[in-house]
Parts: C-alpha cells; structure tokens; sequence
C-alpha cells in the first residue's frame, strides 16, 4: 500500500491539475527538494498509483457536443456476451467510458457524438446489433461535470 502522507497527497493534486509541470516546479508547490520529489513520483508510478498523463479535450471543439449514457441489459448474461458486448463498446470512436455494472443494466456506456441523428445511428445500428443485447436505454447528458483532482482518502 502506497503512503498517502502530506506530501504524496500534494504531489497527486499537483499533478492532476497539470502533470506537464516540470520536477522543478512540482518541487517548488510541494515544498520539498527536487530530489525528494523526483523520487516520490517514481514510487507513485511504481505503485501504480499513478498509472500515466494524459491531454482533456474539449469534446464540442472535437465536433462532439452530444453526450449520452446509453444502458445496456445483455442476455444471455455469459462471460463470452460480456466480454464481447465490451469489445465492441470500446473499440467505437464514439465511446468515451463504458462501465460494466450490477443492477439494472449490466454496461453504462458514455459516448460523444455530433448530433442526435449520429446518436441514433450508433444506438440502432452499432449497439442494438450485438448479439447479446436484450434492452437499450439512452439517456442524453445535460452536463459532464467531473471533480478534480481526486485526491486519496
């Protein structure tokens, strides 16, 4: 289990807010030595606490300003129908996150999309094809709101 003290809880903060900051930089905000906080990095990669970086886009720059989550109920409910139901899902340009889930629905798929006319064409003709998928349910998002940056309880 990684250590989650002060320091190492500043570092994911800083980190989530702009992990294109130098050492140098990072070392500054933290208040510790450069080396200190090189060192503190690497651990939280090697724990695999911190499992890369990545660049937010702005999905209506992308031409992508619809977003929906899309309920999936599979059946027959096999590992093969859920392995292959979240094959399919993620290799759609348009999927932004899909969520294999108890309840309801057995997948929550988020997805952007340019309009409502794309959005109906992923759901008939991409989703509802799948072999196993018994009900779809598509909800349109209003608004994406994210906390951040997530930070160790």
């Amino acid at each position: 289990m990684p250590n989650f003290d002060t320091v190492n809880r500043r570092l994911l903060v800083e980190l989530q807010r702009n992990a294109r900051q130098t050492n140098r930089e990072l070392a500054r905000i933290i208040g510790t030595a450069e080396s200190t906080c090189l060192e503190r990095v690497r651990l939280l990669h090697a724990d695999g606490v911190i499992t890369g970086h990545h660049s937010e886009v702005d999905l209506p720059a992308l031409g992508r300003p619809v977003q929906a989550i899309i309920g999936v109920r599979l059946h027959p409910k096999t590992r093969t129908a859920v392995d292959e139901f979240r094959t399919l899902a993620l290799t759609l340009p348009e999927t932004i996150a899909a969520f294999h889930t108890a309840g309801a629905d057995d997948f929550l798929v988020h997805v952007a999309v340019p309009g409502t006319r794309e959005l109906d064409g992923l759901v008939l003709d991409r989703l509802a094809s799948h072999w196993a998928v018994a009900e779809l349910r598509t909800t349109l998002v209003y608004e994406h709101a994210r906390r951040r940056p997530v930070e160790p309880l």
